[in-house]
């Protein structure tokens, strides 16, 4: 029971970190894009990194033990596809225009933070830059806006949650490792959500809330997800069994492998300069792999 709190806790943290990012929207003077590049990229890589040498190989371990060497690397390897198609349903079911992880022109996220700064004209940002936001819309249809954008990245942060949860779950320092890694994650996505509620309801307070309550997405999925599996198997306290931790950790592993190819890489990108997107990924596999090996 101690490890579900434990584990409820850094999933709350990586949720919450979409409050911060939004905080950071409001107060910071100048959107620094080379940190989110960095971020963003030092997210990817921690996440890749974990996930094909810890997360993969401890689902092989606990599948192969309960069905063979044969059917375990099977399972195990439609366990990581799985969670790919899962979390890549989950995102196309989510519009361009409320994606969270859609880039921010400067000249939309400036009257975040400074009142009298001009609005600017969405036509032309849409057009000049690709993958921008277009937020232009009627005034009947602001709430509207609003409501269906926090549902939106609701949804997308659901097994973001589960994934976060269950590592930490079955081994709490694989747990903290990820944790990070989403919190990272979250940061700049909670920036990028203050924008479209901002400009939906034209209220600051409402744009933080909402940004906050989209994260906090994440530890409810988890405990929906841990509930579900403890009533239908009916296990009481006896834990998840080795051969579904097994196939979670693969699901896990492909949601994590997806996150960092279609979210964070593309978006580490847009903000950088130079090198900075590759040199966050590296420093992420390097800190994840030295975290890993001091805890042997």
């Amino acid at each position: 029971m101690n490890n579900f709190w434990i584990a409820f806790g850094m999933t709350l943290f990586a949720g919450m970190a979409t409050g911060i990012g939004s905080i950071i929207a409001f107060t910071a003077r100048r959107t620094d894009y080379r940190f989110l590049s960095v971020a963003t990229g030092f997210s990817a890589g921690v996440m890749l990194y974990v996930s094909f040498v810890e997360i993969f190989s401890k689902g092989a371990a606990a599948l192969t033990q309960s069905y063979g060497e044969y059917w375990g690397s099977w399972i195990n390897a439609g366990s990581f596809f799985g969670g790919m198609l899962l979390i890549g349903l989950i995102d196309n079911l989510i519009p361009s225009a409320e994606n969270p992880h859609e880039t921010h022109s400067e000249a939309e996220i400036m009257p975040l933070h400074n009142p009298s700064a001009p609005l600017p004209e969405f036509k032309e940002h849409a057009v000049a830059a690709a993958g921008v936001h277009d937020h232009r819309h009627q005034h009947h249809k602001l709430m509207r806006m609003g409501l269906f954008t926090a549902l939106a990245i609701g949804i997308h942060n659901f097994p973001e949650g589960l994934a976060t949860f269950f590592a930490a779950l079955h081994d709490p320092r694989l747990g903290t490792a990820i944790a990070v890694a989403i919190a990272l994650h979250n940061i700049p996505e909670g920036i990028s959500v203050s924008v479209p509620i901002f400009y939906a309801t034209g209220d600051r307070r409402k744009a933080f809330l909402y940004s906050l309550f989209s994260g906090l997405a994440e530890p409810v999925g988890a405990i929906i997800g841990y509930m579900a599996i403890v009533f239908l198997l009916n296990r009481g306290d006896a834990g998840i069994p080795p051969q579904l931790t097994g196939m979670l950790f693969g699901v896990v592993a492909g949601i994590m492998v997806y996150i960092s190819l279609d979210e964070l890489l593309p978006t580490s990108r847009a903000y950088s300069k130079g090198h900075d997107s590759v040199l966050g990924l590296v420093a992420g596999m390097m800190v994840m792999a030295l975290s890993l090996l001091m805890m042997k």
